[in-house]
């Protein structure tokens, strides 16, 4: 980060608390950023022989520091769009709670005191899903992770978290589905996280729970039949955007849509939106137009964040 973007995000950290005091405090304001192999530089893991100092991207400590700070930066620039910072963060491929500790306390995030959810799963990738939330903002009520997969397979869990924000409770449950590695072989263990999805939300309804968010990574397209499982349980907030071409990332200079937003009835109102933040993106040399730039191109390192835009959800929410 250079001295000009650092003087910028200092005022906007000083701005800020006083732009809150005019908002709208009967909303909620979430962001999901799968953040695309956010490995620490210690030696401790399955990742080590790739994301280490010794492994073959050469992945050292500043390496992470300068990406930790990216992710503030951007998050800065949402609050600045905004007017607030978001309430919950819900992220994908981070490799354990440390990564997460250092993203809310190495960097100038640390002014705003997010908590971290996190649980590690049995990914073999050593990848995982968690959450960061403002508890001033909501209280955590309860969390738990949900296996996904079983002898045949494992995969990341999907995050189970239950708030309490005017006395009311708000259920959120962070996604990361198998990836299409594999072909048209992968799609049963996509089929088998939503079903796991599908049975969480019919759950928490069944136990009185009305407000519902799901987030994620879903690695499928909104048109995919595997989503008509959740008909009748959460609305896919994502399907007016695919439908005009919108996407979160750019394969072969096609934006696909496969970050969504999923909630209960009473937030059907609500919008999604897809953020294509200035310093996150690159000229696509090989297509026309711009895609998110990458921490690595192959082995090549490039300093972005992730291939994947981040995206957000703005609720309003009711006292009574």
């Amino acid at each position: 980060m250079n001295m000009r973007h650092r003087i910028i995000i200092i005022l906007l950290i000083a701005f800020l608390p006083m732009a809150a005091d005019g908002m709208e405090k009967d909303s909620l304001l979430v962001m999901f950023w799968n953040l695309e192999n956010l490995f620490d530089s210690r030696a401790d893991s399955v990742s080590d022989d790739e994301f280490s100092a010794e492994g073959k991207r050469h992945w050292s400590g500043g390496k992470f520091q300068a990406k930790c700070n990216a992710i503030s930066k951007a998050i800065f620039w949402i609050a600045d769009e905004k007017g607030r910072m978001p309430d919950v963060i819900g992220v994908a491929e981070v490799e354990n709670r440390y990564v997460l500790w250092r993203l809310v306390n190495s960097t100038l995030l640390r002014k705003y005191e997010y908590k971290i959810v996190h649980f590690d799963s049995p990914d073999p990738r050593g990848i995982d899903v968690g959450l960061l939330y403002l508890p001033s903002r909501l209280k955590l009520l309860r969390s738990m992770p949900l296996r996904v997969g079983g002898e045949e397979f494992w995969t990341r869990d999907i995050l189970l978290a239950e708030f309490e924000i005017f006395k009311d409770t708000i259920a959120m449950l962070v996604n990361h589905h198998p990836s299409k590695y594999g072909g048209a072989a992968s799609s049963p263990r996509r089929i088998a996280a939503m079903r796991v999805l599908v049975e969480a939300a019919d759950s928490l309804k069944g136990a009185g729970i009305k407000s519902i968010i799901a987030m994620g990574d879903f690695n499928d397209t909104p048109e995919n039949p595997a989503f008509r499982l959740l008909d009748g349980i959460l609305i896919n907030l994502a399907v007016p955007l695919a439908e005009k071409g919108e996407g979160t990332i750019r394969f072969n200079g096609k934006w696909d849509l496969i970050d969504m937003f999923m909630v209960s009835e009473n937030f059907g109102d609500a919008q999604m939106e897809i953020l294509h933040i200035p310093f996150l993106l690159a000229r696509d040399n090989a297509h026309s137009g711009e895609k998110p730039l990458r921490t690595f191109s192959g082995p090549r390192y490039l300093g972005g964040v992730s291939d994947h835009c981040p995206i957000i959800l703005n609720i309003h929410l009711s006292r009574d």
